[in-house]
């Protein structure tokens, strides 16, 4: 069996790759895991249980709940809700175990199953493991022991949750939105509800699309994935700005009141200079990616705001946070964290944090996220290489080094392998567009002719 957990907890085609029976055994091992880890001693055992809206997760959601309740877990259904909204009602009622499915910004076919400890943290790696081995153990013959009479898990829907995690959001905004119109894209998701609720009551007009969830539609031309549709809204509503978050609400994008995208690396800019302000941007440090655009790591700079960065995913930009205790850090994607208010990327927080941004400065969004400039970035994908030597090709770092001695100080380049492809990404940031894909083009036969 291959590893079942990736970056973001287990993902595949729902009915096919991610059935009844593995999210069933998942769960249980999972209870296993975390008793004899400790996490359940002296009390009785309590689970939080959140889903989006696909089709899929009804089925899945009912798979996990028995499996929990099974184990001798007490179980709180929050039905849909965003992922951060699970993460965050975890920690909350003091829950041992929170359990989101979501496959995020993946296509409705799709579903995934994501694990958050007490406290609402995403679970570290060994436990994760542990899960996948006990899982398999199990799943090949060797019996559980189970809980009868009134140890098993008892189950009830939790309906509070929406209304207590609503008021969370508002109660951490620095300031209220009056006199703003904002145009919502929720991508038929998780937070189709949510959002919409968090910024009447923060006193913004909103105007909604996306926000029709059948169980079928969720990310369907809509969505932080799909920005077409919601620069359209915000120029024919003379909105001041958009929001647009995934399927399950974990990031956020932005469109200005002229129809132009604002990405994660502005969001972050924007409110790295805003907390700073505040006193609440711990070490002026922000914490992004190796894929952080160079304009803002140059942006950042200018201010006076170190730019940590690391690995490719929010879960390594999370690590480094709690590391070092820095309150603010995300991804170009649009996964933000504010440490200080979510254990997660919450893309609904996010979109408010931002949106009283412009309400307290009376200046525009776009005016606001010129604090950089987003230097153009071509990315190629070669496929069936041998990746594994990236890093040690002579002829390859060869080519690297010519190449940025022809970008110089306005631009960069970035090889990395991927981490679940046979495949190389090549990266190129320049000033000049046609620059950026001439050299990433070179670079890219460079890649194939030495690794392929």
């Amino acid at each position: 069996m291959g590893r079942l957990f990736g970056t973001d907890g287990v993902r595949g085609i729902a009915n096919a790759d991610l059935t009844a029976e593995l999210a069933l055994g998942l769960s249980v091992a999972a209870a296993h895991v975390l008793a004899e880890a400790g996490t359940f001693e002296g009390h009785r055992a309590t689970a939080v249980v959140g889903r989006d809206p696909r089709a899929s997760g009804e089925f899945l959601e009912a798979a996990v709940v028995a499996g929990l309740a099974s184990a001798g877990v007490d179980v709180l259904r929050v039905g849909v809700l965003p992922t951060p909204a699970v993460a965050y009602l975890t920690g909350a009622l003091g829950a041992d175990l929170g359990v989101m499915l979501s496959a995020s910004h993946n296509a409705m076919p799709d579903n995934g199953i994501k694990f958050f400890a007490r406290g609402g943290h995403k679970l570290a790696d060994e436990l994760e493991d542990r899960i996948e081995s006990v899982y398999d153990e199990h799943r090949t013959g060797a019996p559980w022991e189970r809980p009868t009479g009134a140890g098993v898990g008892r189950v009830r829907s939790y309906d509070e949750g929406f209304d207590q995690y609503v008021a969370h959001l508002i109660g951490v905004l620095p300031n209220r939105l009056e006199g703003l119109k904002v145009v919502l894209d929720e991508a038929h998701g998780a937070a189709a509800r949510v959002s919409p609720e968090a910024f009447t009551r923060a006193g913004a007009e909103i105007i909604t699309i996306g926000a029709e969830p059948d169980g079928l539609n969720i990310n369907d031309g809509c969505g932080s994935t799909h920005l077409d549709l919601l620069k359209a809204a915000v120029v024919e509503h003379g909105a001041d700005l958009g929001i647009a978050h995934d399927g399950d609400a974990d990031r956020c994008l932005a469109v200005d009141a002229a129809g132009e995208e604002v990405d994660g690396d502005q969001i972050l800019a924007v409110l790295a200079l805003a907390m700073r302000e505040a006193g609440t941007l711990r070490g002026d440090a922000v914490v992004g990616t190796v894929m952080s655009n160079l304009g803002f790591k140059i942006a950042m700079e200018r201010e006076g705001i170190t730019l940590v960065q690391t690995g490719v995913g929010d879960r390594y930009v999370l690590e480094s946070m709690k590391e070092h205790g820095y309150a603010l850090g995300g991804e170009q994607s649009g996964h933000v964290i504010v440490l200080d208010h979510a254990t997660t990327g919450d893309g609904t927080l996010t979109g408010l944090m931002l949106a009283a941004r412009v309400a307290s400065t009376g200046r525009s969004l776009a005016d606001l996220a010129g604090v950089m400039r987003r230097l153009p970035q071509v990315l190629v994908n070669v496929r069936d290489v041998d990746k594994s030597r990236v890093t040690t090709s002579a002829e390859l770092a060869t080519a690297v080094t010519e190449a940025e001695q022809q970008l110089g100080t306005t631009g960069r380049v970035l090889l990395r392998s991927s981490g679940t492809e046979p495949l190389v990404r090549v990266m190129v940031e320049a000033a000049d567009i046609e620059q950026a894909r001439a050299v990433a083009g070179r670079l890219a036969d460079v890649v194939k002719s030495t690794l392929g």
